[in-house]
């Protein structure tokens, strides 16, 4: 059996149907313990962010052989169990990656630009036109933290627009080709010169809460800040509290330290008007869901049928 407990592609869905026994239900994802109980028959879950595959569940999970990933953040699933227990995690690797970088970008331009939120003002029958001219993202230096496939297509999409791209990433070699029109820097440097800071890199124990109150010290008052990786690698209160004084510019987060973000923990951005938020939704696209369904219904299908 293939267990599906979050949302997926009905074309993709449908071609799994076709030569195994699935169970869809996107509704799985809130209830843990039933996932549990169907566990012991599954040879395949398939699962986005929310769903947990800990090692109580692959312990418990006698036949399974691997885990598809409607993604590619990892921090849900626990790898070393899945290593120790022979079962093959599979993610999405790139085919969201187009969605994530035009979020990055098309969040720069509304952030640097600030003539987008100005409805309330323009109804009321205000004209804020000096205060919305904004700045261009041309000659502007966006900075990556972390310099994967995600922001490198991110950073050709910024070069076409005549942006400088720069980036930290300690786990690429300083020798390697990804640097030759890329400026490798260290992160301190990074947030220092940096007009647009976006955020590629996992949470772990390294990058929990990387950029705290110290780190957004640096970063300079006309800069912006855009989070589509991960919650919990920035410190939400220290951002909400530089923007309120207009130490940064802007920010715009898709990611947060508790999803959904609940209406106590969203009180400290309810004043501000230099920040986007968005439901963790950079990397889900009409386009993107087909191709990462699709992408993942064909790697459990060869899995399965391959052992």
């Amino acid at each position: 059996m293939i267990l599906i407990t979050e949302f997926m592609d009905e074309l993709a869905v449908s071609k799994l149907r076709q030569k195994n026994e699935v169970v869809y239900d996107p509704s799985l994802v809130e209830r843990q313990d039933a996932i549990l109980e169907l566990i012991g028959k599954t040879r395949a879950i398939i699962v986005r962010n929310k769903t947990l595959i800990t090692k109580i569940l692959i312990n418990k999970a006698s036949s399974l052989s691997c885990v598809g990933r409607l993604g590619v953040g990892l921090d849900n699933i626990d790898l070393v169990a899945c290593q120790e227990n022979n079962v093959t995690v599979y993610p999405a690797t790139g085919a969201n990656s187009n969605s994530v970088a035009e979020y990055v970008i098309c969040s720069a331009m509304l952030l640097l630009r600030r003539a987008f939120q100005k409805n309330i003002e323009m109804i009321s029958g205000v004209w804020p036109r000096q205060e919305s001219s904004g700045l261009e993202v041309r000659g502007k230096t966006i900075g990556l933290i972390g310099y994967g496939e995600i922001a490198q297509r991110t950073s050709v999409i910024a070069k076409s627009l005549g942006m400088k791209v720069v980036a930290f990433d300690p786990y690429i070699n300083a020798s390697s080709d990804l640097w030759r029109d890329t400026e490798k820097l260290s992160l301190d440097n990074l947030l220092r010169v940096s007009d647009v800071i976006s955020l590629h890199i996992p949470l772990n124990k390294e990058t929990n809460n990387l950029l705290d109150e110290n780190k957004l010290s640096l970063v300079k008052p006309s800069a912006v800040l855009i989070n589509s990786a991960r919650g919990g690698i920035l410190d939400e209160n220290a951002l909400a509290k530089a923007l309120k004084e207009n130490r940064i510019r802007g920010a715009a987060l898709d990611v947060f330290s508790e999803e959904p973000l609940s209406e106590e923990k969203a009180k400290k951005f309810s004043q501000l008007n230099n920040i986007i938020l968005t439901p963790h939704i950079a990397g889900i696209t009409e386009e993107s869901n087909e191709r990462v369904s699709q992408m993942i219904a064909d790697k459990v299908e060869k899995h399965l049928s391959d052992i």
